[in-house]
């Protein structure tokens, strides 16, 4: 499986391997079965950009989710899960300032982004709800198999 990481941001460095590592256990956890996940790591700028561009709101968000091929494991062609875009400067910012580990913010970006491409929603209070409740089980098996992001070095 590949795992495409771009990172044009310049406030942390971001570990290739810990993304793999996060990644791999995710889909396994799920039992999901695909070629590829791209994320790119983003600034601010260009998160607010995007934000604008695809849903017509220019205002800061921390990550974005865009599925590219239908959730079908029996295809034997090449399938790519989909694109994931994260803010690191936003999840640093919100966790100094909600005493949290910004790592861990960082993952569970990651976590939430994943859930997104695989069907999962949070528009409605029902699916906030269920959406929150997944974060946690997957934060929860991740930190058992020690696949969190483990650290945001400042370049």
């Amino acid at each position: 499986m590949k795992i495409s990481c771009f990172d044009t941001q310049s406030a942390f460095k971001i570990s290739q391997k810990q993304v793999e590592l996060l990644t791999k256990a995710f889909l396994h956890l799920k039992n999901i079965k695909t070629d590829e996940v791209i994320y790119h790591f983003v600034d601010k700028s260009s998160i607010c950009s995007l934000h604008d561009q695809y849903f017509d709101d220019p205002t800061l968000t921390d990550c974005m989710s865009f599925p590219i091929d239908a959730f079908d494991t029996s295809s034997d062609i090449w399938h790519i899960l989909g694109e994931i875009f994260i803010c690191p400067q936003v999840a640093m910012e919100y966790a100094t300032s909600n005493k949290k580990k910004p790592h861990e913010e960082l993952s569970l970006y990651m976590v939430h982004s994943l859930l997104h491409l695989i069907g999962f929603d949070d528009l409605t209070f029902q699916e906030k709800k269920k959406m929150r409740l997944e974060e946690k089980k997957c934060i929860h098996y991740l930190k058992q198999k020690k696949a969190l992001i483990s650290s945001l070095d400042r370049i």
